[in-house]
């Protein structure tokens, strides 16, 4: 059973709605990502979803385009993401860690370390799951299984506009959670209809029996509240990026932790 798993089985029991918080790797500075990490862990984050910085990210809207793009002007790749996993791990040993990207830099780091390093480097640094923007699913069997025997999940995107089969194909594949993207279009963009949300999520659970996370378009506690109330986890990425980017080093962690702990307050009333 992977740290995700647990985790959300947990949140079940108490009644409780996951708070699943996104950060770009090295944003906005190179080395702040840990100390981040236990910040948002600090003010109720149960999952973190760790970005891996990548020139062409396809569906990321401009301001996690814009951290991305300066946290690689920094040097950060993805054996500096797997170091920063490794130096959250050292203190918090329970918070599962999921590393969203795109297939590139993994096959990539491949090529450079061997065949399967990414698979072997991410389960020894601690990470519990992968969320593969480019990664379909008909072409994930085998990367699923080499995860699953790592003890960690792959988890997938569904939009509004998947069809049944495509749903099918997630639930028979995904493991931890199912990460449904609320909008049509990328991060960040657009108005966030959580009526259209409460249809969809039951067709999705149709067909797909573990935790289904709502993602792109929350932006606050209202919005927050408003999908929590429909959906095992609340996804939040864009709005806190543009929160810590314009921030000093020494307020990063206390604005994003402040952020998050409305959140977590308007998820738990």
């Amino acid at each position: 059973m992977s740290r995700i798993q647990t985790t959300l089985e947990a949140l079940q029991s108490q009644g409780r709605k996951a708070l699943i918080p996104y950060v770009t790797a090295g944003f906005p500075y190179a080395n702040i990502t840990p100390e981040l990490m236990h910040a948002m862990v600090g003010a109720g984050a149960d999952i973190i979803e760790l970005g891996v910085p990548f020139s062409d990210p396809m569906a990321d809207g401009p301001v996690i385009q814009k951290a991305g793009e300066k946290a690689l002007g920094l040097g950060i790749g993805t054996s500096q993401v797997l170091e920063m996993v490794r130096n959250f791990r050292s203190k918090d040993s329970t918070t599962p860690i999921v590393l969203m990207g795109y297939a590139n830099p993994i096959e990539r780091y491949d090529l450079k370390h061997g065949a399967d390093a990414f698979v072997r480097d991410a389960s020894a640094a601690g990470v519990d799951g992968v969320l593969v923007v480019d990664y379909p699913p008909e072409e994930c069997e085998d990367f699923a299984a080499k995860l699953r025997a790592h003890k960690m999940d792959l988890i997938f995107l569904l939009a509004p506009t998947s069809t049944p089969e495509r749903m099918a194909l997630v639930g028979r594949l995904a493991s931890g959670y199912v990460y449904y993207v609320s909008l049509k279009g990328v991060t960040g963009s657009g108005a966030l209809d959580a009526s259209a949300v409460a249809l969809a999520i039951p067709r999705i659970k149709q067909h797909v029996k573990i935790p289904v996370g709502v993602g792109f378009g929350i932006r606050d506690a209202a919005t927050a509240k408003a999908i929590g109330a429909v959906s095992d986890a609340v996804v939040i990425g864009s709005r806190l990026i543009q929160l810590i980017e314009d921030q000093p080093h020494e307020k990063v962690c206390a604005v994003a932790a402040d952020f998050l702990r409305g959140i977590r307050a308007a998820l738990d009333s």
